[in-house]
């Protein structure tokens, strides 16, 4: 019998200071999504097809094409993310605290062939995690 390589996850978990109904116009509002994320024509609307995109250098451009797969107002949002050959889901959940809020962002999906890009994942999204809580802080 052939055993199935297994697929990685990228988990980054914290509390912060912000209730979830703010942290989820930081998730689902395009000009916020700029922000801390990348430019895009997000719509939060289950079934939406979208792009993140960004320039870091004049000469190389990140496009990453997704599509909403599940929503659910200040709680959770799935979407997927493919770009470069990786086919991936991305689900941020929101649970309320006394505090403020957990925000969980999950993106799963990496092959064993594909360590680049789980390590690229994993380094990037706790930059892009870092200016959502700065965003959050200046966010009224």
């Amino acid at each position: 019998m052939t055993e199935i390589p297994p697929i990685r996850t990228v988990v980054i978990e914290r509390e912060v200071a912000h209730p979830p109904e703010k942290i989820w116009r930081a998730l689902t509002q395009p000009h916020l999504l700029e922000e801390w994320l990348m430019k895009t024509d997000f719509k939060p609307e289950k079934g939406q097809k979208f792009t993140f995109s960004r320039q870091p250098q004049p000469d190389i451009s990140v496009v990453v094409d997704c599509q909403v797969l599940d929503i659910e107002p200040n709680r959770s949002l799935s979407y997927s993310w493919q770009a470069f050959g990786l086919e991936s889901v991305v689900t941020f959940t929101l649970e309320p605290t006394p505090r403020g809020a957990i925000i969980r962002m999950e993106q799963t999906g990496f092959r064993p062939d594909q360590d680049a890009a789980y390590k690229g994942a994993r380094a990037s999204w706790k930059q892009f995690v870092a200016r959502l809580d700065e965003l959050l802080s200046r966010l009224d």
